[in-house]
């Protein structure tokens, strides 16, 4: 740090400092600037109790508790020269005290500060005029696990800022000030910064914090439901094998939401569908050749009634025409995430997979017979007249 010596036009370093060789204490001088002065960490900041001891079953006490605008509580751990190798662990703890406390417990804290330090103050009308609002009914205090903490220390041991770092990661909101004095001869100053997160960096690492953690959320919801489907099909290929169901005979438990078997035409399956609101079956064409797939489909479909009155439902036939491939398929509604339901999905997938298989293997392979038959000459007009409803 310097200072600017005008009449000379040049920098005269000031003298970097130890508390220590200052007789300056941590208690007595560091905590009571920031009482003074709570801003000087960087924001509006409201001093509720210093020497925090009301925790139940430990005398422990933190230095400062302070609320910030959005009325997260934050713990603010102070150390002079060195910060040592556990701060972040003690103020941790402190975090996770106070992390139970509630708004009346909160109020109760700050209006006892306020009876030894600022006689005849009232807490309630002080938090409305922090908050600016009329009546604290309209602030919400300590919601969730939001609290913070600030380490304000001359130095910082690696281990110190690297588990800082670490916590920042993890969506903690966790401050890092550098604090040291300098003394220009008789004159003391004090040189406050944050240093982790930088300040430039603090909302760039607050964004990706949450964005890690919404990723996380979701890749923890994708193994739920993986895990879930997995043990249905699991459950469902039993059922299936019980009951001589051959076509999922050599089929393994999947965790997707599909699972298919082979028609005995290539490129056509038999499909069962597990999802959070239904389960369905379906004969899904799903050839290389597209133009192929569209014929297989509007020959199916000309004999609709007839295939329908033979599974005992009507189908939904999607055509699909801008994708390759098109589908056949019938659902029934289900809450597919109730494990008690499972026992019913999986008896209606079973007959309705056996009335599909019934209902279109025999013109399937006629079908397929029927294409090898024009070779060269290929599927032709789609709208072109066929007679392959008698097969």
């Amino acid at each position: 740090m310097f200072q600017v010596d005008r009449s000379e036009n040049r920098l005269v370093r000031l003298e970097e400092r130890r508390f220590a060789d200052l007789n300056l204490s941590e208690r007595d001088h560091l905590q009571e600037w920031l009482v003074r002065m709570p801003d000087a960490l960087g924001e509006e900041l409201l001093i509720v109790q210093k020497e925090f001891d009301g925790f139940a079953d430990t005398r422990e006490r933190l230095d400062l508790l302070a609320l910030d605008k959005e009325g997260r509580l934050v713990v603010v751990e102070n150390k002079l020269d060195d910060s040592g190798r556990d701060v972040v662990w003690q103020a941790l703890k402190y975090v996770a005290y106070c992390s139970s406390l509630k708004k009346a417990e909160i109020v109760e804290i700050y209006q006892k500060y306020l009876d030894r330090s600022s006689e005849g103050a009232n807490a309630v009308t002080n938090l409305c005029d922090f908050f600016s609002v009329e009546e604290l009914d309209d602030v919400v205090l300590n919601a969730h696990n939001e609290q913070r903490l600030v380490l304000v220390a001359a130095n910082f041991r690696k281990e110190v800022t690297a588990t800082v770092l670490w916590l920042l990661g993890h969506g903690v909101r966790a401050q890092c000030f550098r604090v040291v004095p300098y003394s220009f001869g008789e004159e003391l100053f004090i040189d406050l910064q944050q240093i982790i997160p930088t300040p430039e960096a603090a909302d760039y690492m607050i964004g990706m914090s949450a964005k890690d953690s919404e990723e996380k959320s979701d890749k923890d919801a994708m193994r739920r439901r993986h895990r879930l489907r997995q043990a249905f099909w699991t459950r469902a290929l039993e059922e299936l094998r019980a009951h001589n169901v051959s076509r999922f005979e050599n089929i393994s438990p999947s965790t997707e939401h599909c699972l298919s078997c082979a028609t005995g035409v290539s490129g056509c399956t038999y499909n069962l569908i597990f999802s959070r609101k239904e389960v369905r079956v379906e004969l899904y064409l799903q050839r290389s050749n597209a133009s192929e797939n569209k014929w297989f489909f509007d020959q199916l479909e000309r004999d609709r009634q007839k295939f329908e009155g033979c599974f005992g439902h009507e189908f939904r036939w999607r055509q699909l025409d801008d994708k390759k491939t098109s589908r056949i398929c019938h659902s029934h509604p289900f809450d597919g995430f109730n494990r008690e339901n499972w026992p019913e999905m999986i008896e209606w997938l079973r007959r309705h997979i056996v009335r599909l298989d019934e209902a279109f293997s025999e013109l399937l392979a006629h079908l397929n017979q029927q294409l090898k038959s024009l070779g060269d000459t290929g599927v032709g007009d789609r709208n072109a007249p066929q007679t392959v409803s008698d097969a």
